[in-house]
């Protein structure tokens, strides 16, 4: 089913200087707030400083976690908050803040089923690395996640006649007697002043702002990254300037598996390796658990010296992941209509890869893999021709650290107490993941804590 639906941004002529809630940031947390923020009878404007909507999260393609879901029963899935929630904490090496993990694996099929309800329907499932169970729900197209889900909100932006302007930025959040009173804007026309009872920030993080990185991580200075232009910690440079804490700035996380070799730096989603790819080395031999966590991924290819890696899949495998035909399209795929011309396109050793999938194949078939100890993502072998090889290496990706905030969304002062009239969602907050975001986590995030905002910033207004 083609979608051709368009949006079409509001006339900077329409921006009124006053509205209930001020939501700076289109991405999957300021579109969800928007939506579930009007439903509670507020009138919310979403500010986008780019002029392209959706931030980051067009970029997500794997999908949203989510436990004890109706669609994981469907499946035949039994899961459980705990099992999400300690899982998600050894991911994060216990550094994650527990009340903000508590609320977010608690409130992931609430999450989900609100979707649904707004005919958003997340009805197939996926793995993602450090997860033990299917949890990563995604729509049944098998469409990359951020795409879709930005359109789906969209659609409901423009039903309920949202106002939702491009190209404006904020400069500055006002504080009048101690409460957020609204912000201070640059448009295409000129400043403008937009009084507010709240201000949501909701705009990521700062994967591509290289002065902020390297302020926190000058280790990574001479990684590509996988963020859009936009990404450059906006919000947290507003929180700070009035008076909010920060937390985990130097956590930031290198996504395994980014294809570098063209102009443009691809990401390629962790749902190749969920749905059973395999990574190996320059000879064509494994080297690595490829769905540990990203963190231990990344670790793992970095040690081979520079040569970064190749995703080795099949027909198969292809036909489980939808994203692998835009890959293609751009010309990152390399195919081979068996193993030995595929390593021969690739500029791998023929004989150490078609070895390598033949002792895959056979742990798959024995649900065993004695020689990394995987045990997710092995549904299905590497077999039906044609084969194809993505070369991958880790780029940044992701930055766990930010503004700090309660699980009501309200952003903290150095004290821990809540600004009033200052919430916060999505890449922008700190401390949920820990030092590893788990795959899939992401779209979670700006979904649950963006309705959560929403619902927060209604109740505060009362």
């Amino acid at each position: 089913m083609a979608d051709k639906f368009t949006f079409t941004p509001t006339a900077l002529t329409n921006l009124k200087t006053n509205y209930d809630v001020v939501i700076i940031g289109s991405g999957g947390a300021g579109l969800t707030a928007a939506i579930q923020a009007h439903e509670l009878g507020l009138k919310p404007v979403i500010l986008e400083k780019m002029p392209k909507i959706g931030g980051n999260t067009n970029r997500a393609s794997s999908g949203m976690n989510a436990a004890e879901t109706n669609v994981q029963l469907h499946h035949h899935i039994v899961d459980s908050f705990e099992g999400f929630y300690d899982e998600t904490l050894k991911g994060g090496g216990g550094m994650n803040n527990q009340a903000l993990l508590k609320f977010f694996t608690e409130h992931s099929a609430l999450a989900i089923d609100w979707l649904a309800d707004h005919d958003i329907k997340l009805d197939d499932l996926t793995i993602t690395g450090g997860m033990s169970v299917m949890r990563t729900h995604r729509p049944s197209s098998m469409a990359p996640i951020g795409g879709f889900l930005v359109t789906e909100l969209l659609k409901q932006v423009a039903a309920a006649k949202l106002p939702l302007f491009t190209d404006v930025k904020v400069d500055k959040l006002i504080m009048t007697a101690g409460k957020i009173s609204g912000v201070q804007a640059t448009t295409p026309d000129g400043a403008v002043t937009i009084t507010a009872g709240a201000v949501l920030l909701a705009t990521g993080g700062f994967g591509a702002n290289k002065a902020l990185l390297g302020k926190y991580r000058d280790d990574l200075k001479g990684y590509q990254t996988t963020n859009q232009p936009g990404a450059t910690g906006d919000g947290i440079l507003l929180a700070e300037a009035v008076g909010a804490k920060a937390v985990d700035m130097d956590q930031v996380q290198v996504h395994p598996t980014v294809q570098q070799d063209t102009d443009h730096v691809y990401l390629i989603g962790e749902a190749v390796r969920g749905e059973g790819a395999i990574l190996v080395n320059k000879q064509g031999a494994r080297f690595v658990n490829e769905l540990d966590t990203r963190k231990n991924v990344t670790a793992a290819i970095d040690q081979l010296g520079g040569t970064g890696a190749y995703l080795i899949f099949d027909r198969g495998i292809r036909d489980r992941v939808k994203a692998v035909e835009f890959y293609d399209h751009v010309g990152l795929v390399k195919t081979g209509a068996d193993l030995t011309t595929l390593a021969t396109e690739t500029g791998l050793d023929g004989a150490t890869l078609e070895k390598t999938v033949a002792d895959w194949n056979q742990a798959v078939a024995n649900h065993k893999d004695t020689a990394f100890n995987r045990t997710t993502g092995m549904d299905r072998d590497i077999a039906t021709g044609p084969f194809y090889s993505i070369h991958i290496a880790p780029a940044v990706h992701y930055t766990m650290g930010g503004i700090a905030i309660n699980p009501a969304t309200q952003v903290l002062d150095k004290t821990d107490q809540p600004i009033a009239g200052l919430f916060a969602a999505g890449e922008v907050v700190g401390g949920l993941h820990g030092n590893n975001r788990i795959g899939g986590n992401s779209i979670a995030e700006t979904v649950i804590f963006g309705r959560q905002a929403g619902q927060q910033m209604f109740k505060y207004l009362q």
